[in-house]
Formats: structure tokens, C-alpha cells, sequence
């Protein structure tokens, strides 16, 4: 007969709370904007007195941690199925990964803003949470690496091209495609300065 490892119930508990609690801060920072989060409405949407939040985030920045982490998370789990997908042609290849990570950015701005931007004062990730984004650019750098790309400068330049697209498409279309339209062209322009051989133009 195999044993059933017993359950932490009062654990079981408490992960389910801290959920609870991070998915009403999503919710009030979708809707009021990152950076007016408050422990007050939190623990409003949660059914809480803003000191019970205490026994489960020590401060709002723990709050806004635990969500960086998530997000950086959300996006970490994409990438198996990425690699799965991954065209084998080098261009293709760094298209289909603009677009997965624009389309990711530009589907959920609070998230994007805490994801890429410094929109909050005196908020820095941990080092366990910021380990998460650590993570996916080293999945880049291996793109780069597998590629032939070893120029020093070509992540950085890859990312703030990406992310300056989409960041264009937040401040000036949001919901449409204007600027994912030019993400193709953008690709093209940095494949041709890492000397990338292969076929220009739009990628299906």
C-alpha cells in the first residue's frame, strides 16, 4: 500500500491567500494603474483589514515583488513551447521570438510596466524574483550564441529595439498593431548588422 504524504492544510491555506491576494492586486492595477496600488483596496477585494495583508506580504514593495516574479514566471513558461515552435532559419527564428514577447508585452500594460519599466519609486526586485528574468534572457543569449551571434552588444540591442516597439505601440496604438506591423523590418535591420545570412521581409 503506498503512504499519501500528509498535507499541510494551514500551508495549503496560506498559498491559497497569498494567490487571492495577488490576483486583486492585478486586478486594481489593471484597472487604477500600477503605481496607485494601495494595501487599503487590496484588502478591500480580498474581504481583509489592511493589517491582515501584513501576516502575508510584509510590505506593498513584497506585494509588487511577488508580482514581478509572477510575471517574469508567466512569460518563463512559455518558452518550451517556444523552443518547440522555434523556426530553424536564424531570421524567422528571432521574428518569431519579437513577436512572442511583444505580443506578451502588449496584452496587459500594468504587467509590461512592471516587467520593463521603473514606474514605481524606491521599488527593486528581489533576487529571487529578478533570478526569473535573469533566466529568460539567458534563453536569448543561447538564441544568439546557437545563431553565431556573439557581439557583446546584440542582446541589449535585440531587447531595446523589441521593447522600444512596444513600447511605441502602448503610448501611441494601444490595441491595435501599428508598431507590431514593423517588427518584421526592425528584425531584418538587426539581422543585417549581425550579418545574419537569409531571406528579408515579413514572416508568416
Amino acid at each position: 500500500m503506498v503512504a499519501v504524504p500528509n498535507r499541510d492544510r494551514q500551508t495549503e491555506r496560506r498559498e491559497a491567500t497569498r494567490r487571492e491576494i495577488l490576483h486583486a492586486a492585478w486586478d486594481v492595477a489593471r484597472e487604477q494603474g500600477l503605481a496607485t496600488l494601495t494595501l487599503r483596496e487590496i484588502a478591500t477585494r480580498v474581504g481583509m483589514r489592511p493589517p491582515s495583508l501584513y501576516s502575508h506580504f510584509a510590505s506593498k514593495n513584497a506585494i509588487y515583488d511577488a508580482m514581478y516574479g509572477q510575471a517574469w514566471q508567466t512569460y518563463l513558461d512559455l518558452i518550451p513551447q517556444q523552443r518547440a515552435q522555434l523556426p530553424s532559419e536564424p531570421r524567422a527564428a528571432l521574428k518569431f521570438v519579437a513577436r512572442l514577447f511583444f505580443d506578451f508585452a502588449a496584452a496587459d500594460l500594468a504587467r509590461h510596466q512592471l516587467m520593463t519599466q521603473r514606474t514605481i519609486p524606491g521599488f527593486t526586485p528581489s533576487h529571487e524574483s529578478y533570478a526569473i528574468a535573469v533566466e529568460v534572457l539567458d534563453e536569448l543569449h543561447q538564441l544568439l550564441d546557437r545563431f553565431g551571434i556573439r557581439d557583446p552588444a546584440a542582446p541589449d540591442l535585440y531587447t531595446a529595439l523589441v521593447g522600444g516597439l512596444v513600447d511605441q505601440q502602448w503610448a501611441n496604438d494601444p490595441g491595435g498593431d501599428r508598431w507590431r506591423r514593423l517588427l518584421d523590418r526592425a528584425i531584418d535591420m538587426y539581422a543585417d548588422e549581425m550579418g545574419l545570412p537569409g531571406p528579408r521581409g515579413d514572416t508568416p
